[in-house]
């Protein structure tokens, strides 16, 4: 990233994603020559969770939106997941601590008002503030005076962080708490997306219609049905919509979204049901992407709830992991569009980013007579039987089933597991962040950016925002902190998988498969690509 004096562990993760995850543009068979520049893509979708406010989307919905219309200070390579400034002009900083931000001039919201460095400043304030409830909130933590806005316990004593100044409308620094020396290379995720101010004028009016400045604006939206986004005219970054706007259509059924996809009422489909991965190849006359991707999969346990928090439950966590048969599942039931987790990272880091094959070991190694033992040695299952909570508008039921089935065969008890389906994915998300799960949950983890720090520290850090399991080991708070001020790459690496280690007894998620990227399109459109986070390069899909 230019001006800033450290990116060595970033160059270092990204590097190894670029062979990992470089994506090539497709185009389908049959074209007629020429692109509709006005032509609108149709496109798969599923509700957000949350309404969509930077630092309240955590999620792949809501996230792939807000991705859309807004752009941050960074921006990453759609083809190799590079960070590069988009917003930014410069991030430079002296001692990897004290970092001072400028902007380019003439970016703009799409209401037309300007992208000034309050529009940054003010929207991360907000963002940390915990009276706002905003679910990226722990995002801020490395900020100075985070602490004040959003003390673990009790009410804040400040409305702003103290490590945040506007020094003039295209320049502000930010003091850390520590030194941080890829800082930088994270500030393109959603939580750091700049706000007009009209966000904080008529709340409701933004989230009724959010604005960004990002490639595309909302023209209108009918939550639960569609959403309809146009190019934006004041958009100033690069990747200016080949196409005259996306409509994002809702389902709750994975399989009429593939069906009209195949009768051509969708244009693509990110949402490929499993069962038609055998045949989609065929189905679609090739137009068809199957791309490694920087995403795991993962089954949670409530660590809130007293019977699933206790040394036998350690123990039980262990041998359900070994009772799950990984190898097996992955070919019959994704057609190797999945590779067997054996830790909790990705492969598209590669190893000098933080990948490990095998650090998980015997835990996660399918051993059924193992697994038995340590159920038994651990009191059994907390409840009696392990239910596994899943949102049923997604293709999740197979698996869930084919899981139950491994863990039910190794434990020699047909209902020792069952799936537990959930209504939507709103729905289900809003269960695990109220903490009502009394048992296993499924969990998966789209990385923000290509670093192994994303991988553990929002998921299992004790103030993580994506800490699902409510998991807290001082330990290993310790040890990412210490990782984060390390600048020195392979010192870094090692405090990240020492932390990491830790996962491997406390099992406060059990690792089940790297999954790679699919997106099926129609004969209506040509370059449909995706990004290494899975997610489709709307930008770049035109129309015939």
């Amino acid at each position: 990233m230019r001006g800033a004096t450290r990116v060595k562990f970033a160059a270092g993760a990204i590097a190894i994603a670029l062979a990992a995850t470089a994506c090539s543009s497709s185009s389908s068979s049959g074209s007629s020559g020429g692109t509709n520049a006005n032509g609108v893509v149709n496109a798969w979708w599923g509700d957000p969770q949350n309404p969509l406010e930077p630092a309240n989307t955590n999620e792949v919905n809501g996230g792939a939106v807000l991705d859309m219309i807004m752009t941050g200070l960074v921006q990453y390579d759609p083809k190799t997941s590079k960070a590069e400034n988009a917003v930014a002009d410069s991030i430079t900083s002296t001692d990897q601590q004290n970092w001072t931000v400028k902007l380019k001039s003439g970016w703009k919201f799409s209401d037309g008002t300007p992208v000034t460095a309050k529009s940054f400043v003010d929207a991360w304030n907000y963002g940390a503030l915990s009276t706002n409830k905003q679910v990226n909130s722990s995002f801020f933590s490395y900020i100075d005076g985070y602490n004040a806005v959003a003390p673990a316990s009790g009410n804040p004593t400040a409305k702003t962080m103290s490590g945040l100044k506007v020094v003039d409308d295209s320049t502000f620094t930010v003091k850390l708490s520590q030194k941080f020396s890829t800082w930088p290379q994270t500030l393109g995720y959603t939580a750091y997306y700049p706000l007009p101010a009209s966000f904080y004028t008529d709340h409701a009016a933004f989230l009724n219609k959010p604005i960004g400045d990002g490639p595309y604006k909302i023209d209108s939206w009918t939550k639960s049905q569609q959403m309809k986004l146009v190019p934006n005219a004041d958009y100033s970054g690069t990747n200016k919509p080949k196409n005259g706007g996306v409509t994002l259509k809702v389902y709750t059924d994975t399989n009429a979204a593939y069906a009209d996809l195949q009768s051509g009422n969708l244009d693509v489909d990110n949402g490929v049901p499993n069962a038609a991965l055998k045949t989609i190849k065929t189905d679609l006359n090739g137009r068809f992407l199957n791309e490694p991707a920087g995403i795991i999969q993962t089954i949670s346990f409530p660590m809130y709830q007293a019977n699933w928090n206790t040394a036998g439950a350690k123990l039980v966590r262990q041998g359900i992991s070994m009772a799950i048969d990984r190898d097996t599942i992955t070919k019959t039931i994704f057609d190797n569009t999945r590779t067997p987790a054996t830790d909790w990272t990705s492969p598209v880091l590669g190893e000098a980013g933080g990948y490990k094959s095998g650090l998980c070991g015997d835990v996660c190694t399918y051993n059924p007579t193992k697994a038995k033992e340590l159920v038994a040695q651990g009191g059994g299952i907390p409840g009696g039987q392990l239910t596994i909570s899943y949102n049923a508008d997604g293709p999740h039921k197979e698996w869930v089933d084919a899981v139950c089935n491994s863990i039910n065969n190794a434990l020699g008890n047909t209902k020792a597991c069952v799936g537990k389906p959930v209504g939507t994915f709103a729905d289900f998300r809003n269960q695990v962040t109220n903490k009502q799960m009394t048992s296993a949950f499924r969990t998966g983890w789209q990385m923000d950016y290509p670093l192994i720090q994303d991988f553990l520290q929002p998921l299992y850090t004790t103030t993580g925002g994506s800490n699902d399991a409510h998991y807290s080991n001082a330990q290993f708070d310790a040890l990412v902190n210490q990782a984060n001020a390390e600048s020195d790459t392979t010192k870094a690496v090692q405090d990240f998988q020492s932390a990491e280690k830790l996962l491997i007894t406390d099992l406060p998620a059990i690792p089940l498969w790297y999954q790679n990227g699919t997106v099926g399109w129609s004969s209506k459109v040509d370059n449909v690509t995706l990004d290494p986070f899975s997610v489709p390069v709307y930008t770049d899909i035109t129309v015939k």
